[in-house]
């Protein structure tokens, strides 16, 4: 009997724990398959490992994961599945805004032979216009920087094996999930799905986390901030050349101006420039620091299972 394997990221998930389990449960029943549910505690601070104690003790098939801390989301996700021992692996979050009732669609798209199922959002459902306009540009800037379409991208999404495998061998420690499961490529599809509001709790993402998740992933999957530098470099070569131009029509016609002002201008126009050259360079510096120290993406408390004990890959 085939092996779906669910990844569900969780922190400060309490409330949610329980009615996932069953909701998934109910959805995953009738299609044929045995299922095991991965939650990944990502260093919740409420009760949330205790709930997934609770499930993995009523249901065999609740697997639980244990941070020693908290890691990030992309690293819980990495986690799952390196444990996931399914014959496809579907990532979503455990908050029920991804609709289990789709993961029935991607299933029936994996046994038409699709390897990749990419969940789409059709609509973004209830969410503040500072967010949904954060949101978007981050999705134009990774889509131009990634030539992938990432403007509907979410982490919901079904995996063949061999797709999974495939992630999980890529070595960098900085992995941006979203865009690494587009770009290792297999026979893709995707699935519409509308975003639900939570059923309990509140979202776990202040605008300042999702600025430095933007910066992060930005920097870890592209290098168009640097190719960005090289555009300012013309910039300011361009504007040099025109004031160069200014200054010695005026000087040779005898109508320099006295004063300091147009230097002023260029030295606080070049400076900062250089200063946010400097920075972003600095930026990709400390990434290569963090590939290099090579310290895996996570480190694995405890694990809870009646099944088989799943293998841990701390990478």
């Amino acid at each position: 009997m085939p092996l779906i394997s669910i990844v569900l990221p969780s922190y400060n998930e309490e409330e949610n724990i329980h009615r996932a389990v069953a909701r998934l449960s109910e959805v995953l029943a009738p299609e044929g398959m045995d299922w095991e549910l991965i939650f990944v505690n990502d260093g919740s601070r409420d009760r949330t490992w205790e709930r997934i104690t609770e499930a993995a003790e009523k249901d065999p098939h609740v697997v639980g994961v244990r941070f020693s801390r908290n890691f990030g989301k992309e690293a819980a996700i990495m986690a799952g599945l390196a444990c996931a021992k399914g014959d496809c692996c579907v990532v979503m979050d455990c908050d029920l805004q991804h609709p289990p009732e789709t993961v029935v669609e991607m299933l029936q798209r994996w046994r038409e032979g699709y390897e990749v199922v990419e969940g789409v959002k059709r609509s973004r459902g209830r969410e503040s216009r500072l967010h949904a306009f954060m949101a978007g540009a981050f999705y134009k800037i990774m889509s131009s920087a990634t030539r992938i379409d990432m403007s509907r991208a979410s982490d919901f999404k079904l995996m063949d094996r061999k797709a999974v495998d495939a992630l999980l061998s890529l070595p960098e420690k900085n992995a941006f999930f979203r865009a690494l499961s587009s770009w290792v490529g297999f026979k893709t599809t995707s699935v519409a799905f509308d975003v639900r509001d939570r059923e309990a709790g509140t979202s776990k993402w202040s605008s300042r986390s999702l600025v430095g998740y933007a910066v992060r992933n930005i920097v870890s999957f592209s290098s168009a901030p640097l190719q960005f530098i090289t555009f300012f470099g013309v910039f300011v070569l361009i504007l040099a050349l025109v004031m160069a131009v200014q200054t010695l029509v005026r000087y040779f016609s005898g109508t320099a101006v006295e004063g300091f002002t147009t230097v002023i201008l260029l030295i606080l126009v070049i400076g900062s420039m250089l200063m946010l050259s400097l920075g972003i360079i600095g930026y990709y510096l400390a990434r290569i620091y963090e590939e290099l120290k090579g310290r895996p993406r996570y480190l694995i408390s405890e694990i809870l299972s009646r099944r088989e004990k799943p293998e841990s890959r701390q990478s």
